[in-house]
């Protein structure tokens, strides 16, 4: 753990890792700004960027997709339109990336418009509405310097300091210097071994256990997996089915053994549906969901790894029997509610305090793929 006198406080206009925050977030820039408005984005991160922003009274002037994807469609009332066409009209635009990618590609072509415009990222949850602003980070400042002070190594209070500061200002590259590899989290922090037995939540086609058989030499005890959404998971037993030692399930991860609402229309991103209305329920499926007390009530749990769309505290709730007794190592994805980056991992100091904490955001834009390592 870092010593003490190397912490720097949280002041009241908030510093940190040395990048002073100013006194306005993004959305109070964008309230105040006198540039045109251009969402970069036409889904699901795009609406929901629109609507916090007609909830602020903020206008944009348009919308704009890559020249590849430009067909003359309409979203949200707005006609889509390249940023070349856009700029036959306006000057000196404001870009709001509104959608997410890992794509090296993608990633360099929004890096490329933000060397020659000003590009922010207005961050908006995957699930849930909170809003990481700065009312939002006043009143869970308590909690984030308690997480700060617990950090196991430079690099992670690096993470949360960088986080943070992209979150509130949009600025990308508070959020590019703080990339890292995942072969400096697996080979440095994690060390798989040969014997491992490992449970996969959240498997989708059987990617993660690839990742798993690349950094534990292909070398296993057990491997569990489970996977909600039903068209993946048969995507997952083409992958796996014949491998030794495995056990595939179709269900989710929860608190407890019940039955849930699965909304099935994020594609990927299948999720526990929150609601039962009748619109909700249109697109849903019920879905039989286990917790980790149950599925390891008899057997030893050495490595765990969680990318559950937004259900990550419930399972950990129902998994806080085998993490307290087994300490497995931890892989957890921190980046589908808002508050998820800190009330993940004090609620894993809590269950199990003897956990070495360790923050890392591999390359994504937004940030995406912010996980814990926990050993």
């Amino acid at each position: 753990m870092i010593n003490e006198l190397m912490r720097v406080p949280l002041g009241i206009r908030i510093v940190f890792a040395g990048s002073e925050i100013m006194d306005r977030d993004i959305w109070q820039k964008l309230q105040t700004t006198s540039s045109p408005i251009i969402i970069y984005g036409t889904g699901n991160g795009a609406d929901k960027v629109l609507d916090e922003m007609a909830k602020r009274g903020i206008s944009p002037a348009g919308i704009m997709a890559s020249d590849d994807f430009v067909r003359g469609q309409r979203f949200r009332g707005y006609t889509v339109k390249s940023l070349s066409d856009h700029l036959r009209v306006i000057d000196d635009p404001v870009i709001i990336i509104a959608f997410g990618t890992q794509r090296r590609e993608v990633m360099d072509n929004i890096l490329s418009l933000a060397g020659r415009y000003r590009v922010l990222c207005a961050d908006v949850p995957v699930y849930g509405g909170d809003i990481f602003d700065r009312s939002y980070c006043d009143e869970h400042y308590d909690e984030i310097v308690r997480l700060r002070n617990i950090l196991a190594d430079e690099q992670s209070v690096r993470v949360l300091d960088g986080i943070i500061d992209f979150r509130l200002s949009g600025e990308l590259p508070a959020l590019t210097d703080i990339f890292s590899g995942k072969d400096e989290a697996f080979g440095e922090i994690l060390r798989l071994g040969a014997h491992e037995s490992y449970l996969d939540l959240g498997a989708y086609r059987g990617d993660t256990i690839a990742e798993f058989l690349n950094y534990s030499g292909g070398s296993y005890e057990h491997i569990t997996a489970l996977e909600p959404d039903i068209r993946t998971y048969k995507k997952l037993r083409e992958y796996a089915s014949g491998f030794p030692d495995t056990q595939l399930f179709n269900m989710g991860i929860w608190s407890k053994d019940c039955d849930l609402i699965l909304s099935s229309s994020l594609g990927r991103g299948s999720s526990l549906a929150a609601g039962t209305d009748s619109a909700s329920r249109s697109q849903s499926q019920s879905l039989a969901v286990t917790c980790i007390d149950t599925l390891y009530k008899r057997r030893v749990l050495t490595y765990l790894k969680m990318d559950v769309e937004g259900a990550e505290e419930q399972a950990l709730l129902g998994g806080a029997g085998v993490i307290a007794r087994d300490r497995p190592k931890l892989n957890i994805a921190l980046y589908h509610r808002t508050g998820d980056f800190f009330r993940l991992p004090l609620l894993i100091h809590s269950i199990a305090p003897e956990y070495k904490l360790y923050l890392r955001q591999h390359p994504h834009i937004p940030d995406w793929d912010l996980n814990l390592y926990a050993v």
